[in-house]
């Protein structure tokens, strides 16, 4: 499986792990720190045996993209396994995924996660993953003292595989302007 996922600015990487280590710490559930996981937000996700034409597909399509700000407004959590902040899905995160998706479809033998397509897809970036149901719930007692929205700016897009968490290639995307 692959990831398209989205990064950010230092600022917001620091602010982010900083999160991560909190979550951690009050858990006790390092899978994230442990498996090296970088603070991203996922757009798309692909079974593909063609990781070339993922790869160069992808390289096209940065040609066009520019760097974003986005606003991480909340906390919450998937399947009381995975604790998350999540941004509002705004304009740029709504074309990201648009524009990706639409690219992504007209690969052979390949198949895209629904839970990645325009209008089915909740943007977040996981905090803490494998958590037990009483780790999730004292992740999110610890966010829902602390967690202050924050605004965000998206600097790259990278092709990962995933467990282990392994980055393919990563693009800087062209200033705001």
């Amino acid at each position: 499986m692959y990831l398209i996922s989205i990064y950010f600015d230092k600022e917001t990487e620091d602010r982010l792990n900083l999160i991560l280590q909190r979550v951690a710490k009050v858990t006790g559930n390092r899978f994230m720190l442990d498996n090296q996981v970088p603070p991203h937000i996922t757009v798309a996700s692909v079974e593909t045996k063609c990781e070339d034409e993922l790869i160069a597909r992808i390289e096209s399509i940065t040609k066009g993209l520019k760097q974003g700000e986005i606003k991480f407004v909340s906390a919450g959590s998937f399947s009381t396994k995975v604790v998350f902040v999540q941004p509002v899905l705004d304009e740029y995160l709504h074309q990201l995924s648009v524009v990706l998706n639409k690219e992504l479809v007209q690969m052979d033998e390949t198949i895209l996660s629904p839970y990645y397509q325009p209008f089915s897809w909740l943007p977040h970036c996981t905090v803490g993953k494998q958590l037990s149901k009483e780790e999730v719930q004292k992740a999110l007692i610890k966010l829902s003292t602390q967690f202050v929205p924050f605004n965000a700016c998206v600097t790259r897009i990278g092709v990962a595989k995933t467990n282990p968490h392994r980055d393919i290639k990563i693009w800087h995307l062209d200033d705001c302007d």
